[in-house]
This record gives C-alpha cells, sequence and structure tokens, in this order.
C-alpha cells in the first residue's frame, strides 16, 4: 500500500516540472528566436517480488516475473531546434537566419554566447551589439574577405567594429553576412561602395547538447561536439535576412493539449494519494 503513496508522490512531482516546462513555453510564445522545451517521463524502479522460472519439458512450463513499480520520474527537459518562421519589422540590422547556425555575441566579461536572436544595432562608434550591448562576432574590414578559406570557413573572428564608421552611410548587411557600406570620402577614382564587415554564423553538430543560458544565449557544453563558423549559406549554414527576427516555435495548440494531460495526470496522482490515506485510515480503525 505505501508503495503506491510514493508512488503518486513522484508522479505528482514529475508533472509539476512538466507544467513548468509548458508554463515557460507558453510565456515566450512571441518571445523572438525562442525555442519550445519538452518533458518526459520515465519509470523509477522496480521491486521483483517473484523470480521468472524456467520450463521442464513434458513437466511444467515456465513462470514469468512479477513486479511492482515505484512511480515516475522526469527523463529528460528537451529543446525543440526546429525552424521558426520570419517575422517583418521593417529594420535593416534585425537579422534571421533562414536554416541552421547561430550569431555568436562577446559580452564585456570576454565570455561568448551563442543566440539566434538578431535584433543588432551600431553603436556610435561602429561596434555591431545586440539588445544587451553583447558584441557580435565575425571579420572586421581588412579581413572580411582574407579570413574566410574555400570551404567558407571563417577564422580569426573578433568583435565587428566599423572603422571610421562616420564616413558611411547606407550600411546593409547581405546574406552572405558581408556588410558593405557608402564611403561618402572614397577618392574620385575609388569604388565608394565598401565590404566593411563580415558577420560569423556558428554551425553546431548537436544542437540538443547546448545550455540554456538565459537571455536568449546559449553556450556549448562537452556534447555538441566542434563548433565551425561559416560565412552565411555556406557549410550548413543558412543565409541571412535582414528586415525581420526569428519568431518563436511555440505551438500554442499543442501547448494548450499538453497542459490538459499534464493537468489531468497530476489530479490522478493526487486520487491516489488520497485513496490511499483513506485505506490507511479504514486499516488503523479495524482495532475499534
Amino acid at each position: 500500500m505505501m508503495k503506491a503513496l510514493y508512488s503518486g508522490v513522484s508522479g505528482m512531482r514529475s508533472h509539476q516540472t512538466k507544467m513548468d516546462v509548458i508554463g515557460n513555453n507558453i510565456a515566450n510564445v512571441n518571445t523572438n528566436g525562442y525555442k519550445s522545451q519538452r518533458a518526459t517521463f520515465r519509470d523509477v524502479y522496480y521491486q521483483q517480488i517473484k523470480s521468472p522460472g524456467g520450463g521442464i519439458e513434458g513437466t511444467r512450463g515456465g513462470t514469468n516475473a512479477s513486479q511492482v513499480g515505484y512511480g515516475a520520474q522526469i527523463s529528460s527537459v528537451d529543446t525543440i531546434h526546429t525552424l521558426s518562421g520570419y517575422s517583418p519589422t521593417n529594420k535593416s540590422t534585425d537579422l534571421y537566419i533562414n536554416g541552421d547556425g547561430y550569431f555568436m555575441v562577446q559580452n564585456a566579461s570576454g565570455e561568448q554566447f551563442l543566440t539566434r536572436y538578431g535584433a543588432f544595432n551600431f553603436d556610435p562608434t561602429g561596434n555591431l551589439v545586440d539588445s544587451s550591448g553583447s558584441l557580435v562576432l565575425g571579420l572586421n574590414k581588412d579581413d572580411a574577405e582574407t579570413g574566410v578559406d574555400d570551404d567558407g570557413i571563417m577564422t580569426g573572428l573578433v568583435p565587428i567594429s566599423i572603422e571610421d564608421f562616420n564616413n558611411y552611410k547606407n550600411i546593409t548587411i547581405n546574406s552572405d553576412g558581408t556588410i558593405t557600406g557608402y564611403n561618402i570620402k572614397a577618392a574620385a577614382d575609388a569604388e565608394p561602395i565598401e565590404i566593411i564587415g563580415r558577420i560569423g554564423i556558428a554551425y553546431v553538430p548537436n544542437q540538443d547538447a547546448l545550455i540554456l543560458e538565459g537571455n536568449s544565449y546559449y553556450s556549448e557544453s562537452n556534447n555538441t561536439g566542434d563548433i565551425i563558423t561559416y560565412s552565411a549559406g555556406l557549410g550548413q549554414t543558412g543565409e541571412i535576412v535582414a528586415f525581420g527576427l526569428e519568431m518563436s516555435n511555440v505551438d500554442l495548440a499543442n501547448e494548450f493539449s499538453d497542459m490538459i494531460i499534464t493537468q489531468r495526470g497530476f489530479q490522478a496522482n493526487t486520487k491516489i494519494i488520497s485513496v490511499v490515506d483513506q485505506m490507511l485510515e479504514e486499516l488503523v480503525n479495524l482495532k475499534r
């Protein structure tokens, strides 16, 4: 009887955690670049009260084991990295990756993160930064061409900073990640439109192993594999689409369905506890 009580408690805890995951998904239904999560269950432990027995030909048949379980627990909380839709913003520095890959940023402490949230801006000194002030990584003007090999792999990544920022107008971020601008002080015999930088796109072999850091950031772990940075659209990365951001991939219909199932599961487990409590009460009252 006590086994059922502990099973009910473990089931309640598991369903509470799953409801936390569902609640976080719904809260982020309009968070740009957010990737939904799911919680999965597994059974815990089984007490074997009878061992299986082998049969003897012509004498008796075999018998199966008898086992009693002790409930459920959370097996995993997985992030679903499916590509989501494009949300137009009409801002030239808002960027969407049309495929696999992540932007790379570096915060004030020098820590580097990956993100799908491409809401970028140029600060007054020409640094390309995200909405949190972290620096976007890539190549600057002098290395924008030489820092990319024949396979599109980028090396020597640094925070992107446009030299002589005030000399340029009509700055554009192209589908391959190159940043071009019209140099208002270019020599009369020189081409005024120049490549002044390049944004790198990181390819992660095992996206499921990324660690969620909050603030739409991810960090690598021991199980992500070797992360390679490409020029956008090369390797296994998607091209960059400007003037828009990635939408959340939360499916509200699915979340509400899971919410109902989780709620009923929680209620069923609380019922187990209340029924066992009634049985224990009846057992205690036998002496009266």
